[in-house]
């Protein structure tokens, strides 16, 4: 007989990648060393799929000086997704249809998110609630009541799942709707002390993480924890922070990303309120209970939805309006760059729409993103 290798080889083009497999690619490239959030994007972009990125990978280390470099190996990323199906996780990725609206809009929007838990949560109008993890007996007490009547009044509550005003405002949440962002792995608990009440939150409200699976957290993650949990949400209320604290870290991502920051004032000689004193000098509004947020936010506004669409599920756009959006959306871009939520007003077009257009129009490089949320068309 002959041996198999004796046939000639297939004249047939090979098969493109599946949306599986480029879902899978571009968790590996992700995870690959030295592949942070800019670099990931600006690879697909210049390489069209994660696929190819991860072929010109090593090319591009030795380019930058670091020879040897291997990139994130298959078993690695399989042993992630499998961690994550016994779980009972679920992987979004940016540009899914649940991938949170106002996350997708900063800059350095996670490509990839583990959530466990009621992701409907996502499509609900969020705020944030922050403060020391040492809160006094009235800081824990405010931020109790501010995520209670805010979570009546409509808000889901987004916070660290840290000890003190964290813990407070995740607890008094519950039976409205609550979401911790964690530091390390969707399936780590920490702090240990608060593993009751992230089991409790997973059964009730959501936990979700960027990092992979069984991540330990250390001190490098919780500013880019910070900038999620400010980033999801439309205001970050500040109970109770140092001068130097995770707090304002997470107020002045806020800050960045166009939310608004709102601070309960403190007594001068109290440390702990140093921080919310200071974000109050500097021009953030002053907090006394959920009616002053309400007054800065307004009441939540439910949208109809058809009768055949459950809730948190954005419409389905047909592929004739997905080519009449991208249409629009190049129609007003230009070489000169300009904002994203500028675009979104002129195209009076939900962000919800947009946005999974603009990844779309992105990696097929046809716009391309520069700092300070600003889009240019490539010409």
């Amino acid at each position: 007989m002959t041996d198999k290798d004796d046939y000639p080889s297939s004249t047939h083009p090979p098969l493109p990648p599946t949306p599986e497999d480029e879902r899978f690619s571009r968790l590996r490239l992700l995870r690959s060393r030295r592949v942070g959030i800019a670099t990931y994007k600006r690879l697909l972009i210049e390489h069209g799929t994660a696929q190819n990125a991860l072929a010109a990978l090593p090319e591009v280390a030795r380019a930058a000086g670091v020879s040897d470099y291997r990139i994130c190996p298959e078993g690695v990323v399989h042993a992630e997704v499998k961690a994550g199906r016994t779980l009972g996780a679920r992987l979004i990725a940016y540009g899914d249809k649940d991938y949170p609206t106002a996350l997708a809009d900063i800059d350095d929007a996670p490509p990839f998110l583990w959530t466990l838990g009621d992701t409907s949560l996502l499509a609900r109008p969020m705020v944030s609630l922050v403060g020391a993890r040492n809160a006094s007996s009235l800081g824990t007490r405010m931020a109790k009541s501010l995520a209670r009547d805010l979570g009546a009044a409509g808000f889901v509550v987004v916070s660290g799942l840290a000890r003190g005003v964290d813990a407070a405002a995740h607890l008094a949440a519950l039976d409205t709707g609550t979401i911790a962002v964690q530091a390390g792995g969707v399936d780590v608990m920490y702090p240990a002390e608060n593993t009751e009440l992230a089991m409790s939150i997973a059964s009730s409200g959501l936990r979700l993480s960027e990092q992979p699976m069984g991540l330990q957290p250390m001190a490098r993650h919780f500013p880019s924890r910070n900038r999620i949990i400010s980033g999801l949400s439309r205001a970050t209320i500040v109970v109770e922070a140092a001068a130097k604290s995770g707090s304002l870290i997470t107020a002045r991502d806020a800050l960045d990303q166009g939310r608004e920051v709102l601070a309960v004032p403190g007594h001068p000689f109290d440390a702990r309120a140093s921080g919310c004193n200071m974000l109050l000098r500097d021009g953030a509004t002053l907090i006394r209970s959920a009616a002053d947020v309400l007054e800065v936010l307004g009441p939540v506004k439910q949208a109809s939805l058809p009768l055949d669409q459950p809730p948190g599920a954005p419409p389905e756009r047909s592929l004739r309006e997905t080519a009449d959006l991208h249409t629009m959306i190049l129609s007003r871009l230009g070489p000169s760059p300009l904002a994203e939520d500028q675009l979104i007003r002129d195209l009076a077009t939900p962000a919800s729409d947009v946005a999974p257009a603009l990844v779309d129009l992105e990696l097929e490089g046809q716009i391309t993103r520069r700092p300070g949320g600003l889009l240019a068309r490539v010409v």
